[in-house]
């Protein structure tokens, strides 16, 4: 799915940068209803909303966390959310959005190879794949799994301190075939947009 957005995203994200920059021209002018728009981002919103609401359900079944531990935890996530779109928002009306589609596609490529590798890793642990298991590095005393900033690039890069021969072949085949039909897959560039945000 992952690799997929990506391939679509470079195919299309330049008709798509353009058809944003129409829409905000057009409310701007009075041409199109901000009603359309408010209905739009208000079941966007909803539908996050249900998501939320699901994996916190989710998470109050499977781990047995308390209210006062979740309502802290979903004040926290609520304020840096809140953050994060503030310097979208900013974001946006100062980066060429072929810059801003280009690094979130390198960094959505990379979550997919690492949640391929990943996959390869459960498979290696349920024994079900014996191939290529000679685990090539050990740098769990220099960034281990478990600390804050081995999740983190875990979550972002799929970092893992024992990567297998299996794993790392896995994670660069599927860099190199997302980026591959990244490539193929963008028209000829041309003139550099910029989203308009007023």
């Amino acid at each position: 799915m992952l690799g997929w957005h990506n391939v679509w995203m470079a195919q299309h994200g330049r008709k798509l940068s353009q058809d944003m920059r129409r829409l905000g021209d057009d409310l701007t002018s009075g041409k199109r209803s901000l009603t359309a728009l408010a209905a739009v981002v208000g079941l966007a919103v909803l539908r996050e909303g249900f998501e939320v609401v699901l994996f916190l359900y989710g998470l109050i079944l499977s781990s047995g966390e308390t209210g006062p531990s979740l309502l802290l935890g979903g004040m926290l996530g609520l304020l840096l959310g809140a953050g994060i779109s503030v310097l979208t928002y900013w974001g946006l009306a100062i980066i060429p959005t072929r810059h801003f589609f280009r690094l979130t596609g390198i960094l959505i490529t990379f979550m997919a190879a690492g949640m391929a590798a990943q996959s390869v890793a459960f498979l290696e642990q349920a024994e079900i794949t014996t191939a290529l298991d000679v685990t090539l590095w050990n740098t769990t005393s220099v960034l281990s799994d478990n600390s804050v900033p081995g999740h983190f690039f875990h979550a972002l890069l799929g970092y893992t301190s024992k990567p297998t021969e299996l794993q790392m072949l896995v994670y660069l085949t599927t860099l190199v075939t997302i980026f591959s039909l990244m490539k193929l897959a963008t028209p000829p560039t041309g003139r550099d947009h910029r989203l308009v945000v007023n």
